[in-house]
C-alpha cells in the first residue's frame, strides 16, 4: 500500500471486456447532443472554448501531443457548469410548457408569453461555486429565481459571484454531501426545483439532462481535433467530483467511439475519492466518502457518487486515480507557465490535476507501471478538459505566484 501522499490507482479489468454488460450510454446519442448544442447556441453569449495544442509539452513528456480545452472561456463565467445547468433548466420548462426543446430557445423562452405561462418558479441547488453560479446566471437568464447553497469553508469570492447573478446564497456549517440535503429540503418545503448534478433514487431526470448539458464542450473538442487532423484522441484524462461530468464525457466517448473509444483515466482528490474508493471495492457498487472532504479541488470535494454517472465510470473506464493536493498545484503551475512557443493557460485547483498528475506519471520513475497500463507512448494524443479558470484568483495566486502545495 502507498502512503497517502502519493498516486495510487486502481485498474478496471472490465472496461474492454466484451462479455461484461454494461450500462447504456443511448442518452448521450448524437441526435440528442444535436439538440443540446443547438439550444446552447441559442444563447447570445455562446461561443466555441478554445482548444490548446501544447505541441513543447507534448514533446518534452514524450507523447504525440497534448490537447487542453480551456473553460474558462465558457459564457463569461470562468466555468463549464453552466452548460449542464441552463441545459436541465431549459429541459426542464420545455417538459413544463409540454414544447420539445429544439423547438425553443433562448429568445422564446425569454418571451412575454412563455414567461406568462410558466410563471415563478425557483430553482434551488447545492455548489462549491461554480454550478451554483451557472444555475444562478441561467436562471436570471431565463427569467426565474435561484438559491444557492454552499459547503462550510466554501471560497467568498465564489459566494459573492454567485450573489452578483441575483441568486439568494447562503454557506452552511455542512459538507458538501449534506449541503446537498438541505438544499433538497429547502426546495421541498419551499415548492422549489432541486437543480443538482447527483442522483438518487427517485430524482434522475435532472441530473441526466444536466450531463447531457457537459456533452456540448467535448462535441466541440473532438470537432476541433478533427480540424487539426486528429481523428480522435487516444486518451482522456477526466476529473471527477460525485462523477457526473466524467461520467457524462465517458459516456460521450462510449457511445460515439465503442469499442474503439480512447482510453480514460479518472482523476480524483485523495481525501475525496469516492469513484476511486468505489472501483477499489470492487463490489460494482458505489461507495460514499465521509468526513471533512478537505481538498483544495474544490469543485471535486464530493462524498457521494451519481449513480448514473458511477455505472457508466464503472463500466468503461479505464482506470481510477487519486492523487493529493500537490498535483493540482503542478498542473497549475504547469499550464500558467508554459513551454516557450506553447500558450498559457490560467486553470483552478480542479481544472488542473489531470495535467498534474499525467506529468508525475512520466517523469516519476515510482508511477511507470501506471504510463505502462495505460499505454502512453510517444503516438498517444490525449485530450485534458480545464473545466474551470481562476474562480478564486486569490487562491490561485498563492498556487501558481507563492508555491503553495509544492511537491
Amino acid at each position: 500500500m502507498k502512503k497517502a501522499e502519493e498516486i495510487r490507482y486502481v485498474l478496471n479489468q472490465h472496461a474492454r471486456s466484451e462479455k461484461y454488460k454494461k450500462s447504456a450510454v443511448d442518452f448521450m446519442s448524437l441526435n440528442t447532443i444535436a439538440k443540446v448544442r443547438n439550444f446552447h447556441k441559442s444563447f447570445p453569449e455562446y461561443s466555441i472554448t478554445p482548444l490548446h495544442n501544447l505541441k513543447h509539452l507534448a514533446r518534452y513528456m514524450g507523447v504525440g501531443g497534448i490537447w487542453v480545452k480551456d473553460e474558462s472561456y465558457r459564457f463569461g463565467l470562468n466555468a463549464f457548469k453552466v452548460l449542464g445547468g441552463s441545459y436541465a433548466i431549459g429541459k426542464f420548462l420545455s417538459e413544463k410548457l409540454g414544447i420539445d426543446i429544439e423547438d425553443l430557445s433562448f429568445k422564446k423562452f425569454r418571451s412575454k408569453e412563455i414567461k406568462e405561462k410558466l410563471g415563478a418558479i425557483v430553482f434551488v441547488t447545492a455548489t462549491d461555486g461554480n454550478h451554483g453560479r451557472g444555475i444562478a446566471w441561467a436562471a436570471k437568464q431565463l427569467g426565474q429565481k435561484a438559491v444557492v447553497f454552499m459547503p462550510k469553508g466554501s471560497s467568498k469570492i465564489r459566494f459573492e459571484n454567485i450573489k452578483k447573478e441575483g441568486a439568494e446564497a447562503y454557506i452552511t456549517d455542512d459538507n458538501y454531501d449534506d449541503t446537498v440535503r438541505l438544499a433538497n429540503a429547502y426546495a421541498n418545503q419551499n415548492n422549489g426545483v432541486m437543480v443538482q448534478d447527483t442522483a438518487w433514487e427517485g430524482y434522475e431526470d435532472i441530473p441526466t439532462w444536466i450531463m447531457q448539458g457537459y456533452a456540448t464542450l467535448i462535441h466541440e473538442a473532438i470537432e476541433q481535433l478533427e480540424g487539426e487532423g486528429i481523428e480522435r484522441p487516444t486518451h482522456v484524462f477526466l476529473q471527477a467530483g460525485v462523477g457526473s461530468f466524467a461520467g457524462a464525457i465517458q459516456g460521450y466517448l462510449a457511445a460515439v467511439y465503442g469499442e474503439n473509444r480512447p482510453v480514460t483515466a479518472i482523476v480524483e482528490p485523495d481525501r475525496a475519492a469516492c469513484i476511486y474508493q468505489s472501483a477499489l471495492a470492487g463490489d460494482g457498487k458505489a461507495h460514499r466518502v465521509t468526513g471533512e472532504l478537505d481538498t483544495i479541488m474544490a469543485g471535486l470535494a464530493c462524498g457521494e457518487p451519481n449513480m448514473i454517472g458511477w455505472n457508466i465510470l464503472r463500466d468503461y473506464s479505464d482506470m481510477y486515480i487519486s492523487c493529493p493536493d500537490y498535483t493540482a498545484a503542478y498542473g497549475m503551475r504547469i499550464l500558467g507557465n508554459p513551454l516557450w512557443g506553447d500558450p498559457p493557460i490560467i486553470s483552478g485547483e480542479s481544472g488542473a490535476v489531470g495535467i498534474g498528475v499525467l506529468s508525475c506519471i512520466l517523469q516519476g520513475k515510482e508511477y511507470g507501471d501506471m504510463a505502462e497500463k495505460l499505454n502512453i507512448n510517444e503516438d498517444s494524443q490525449i485530450l485534458f478538459i480545464s473545466t474551470e479558470g481562476d474562480t478564486d484568483p486569490q487562491r490561485y495566486r498563492e498556487i501558481v505566484w507563492k508555491g503553495h502545495y509544492a511537491i
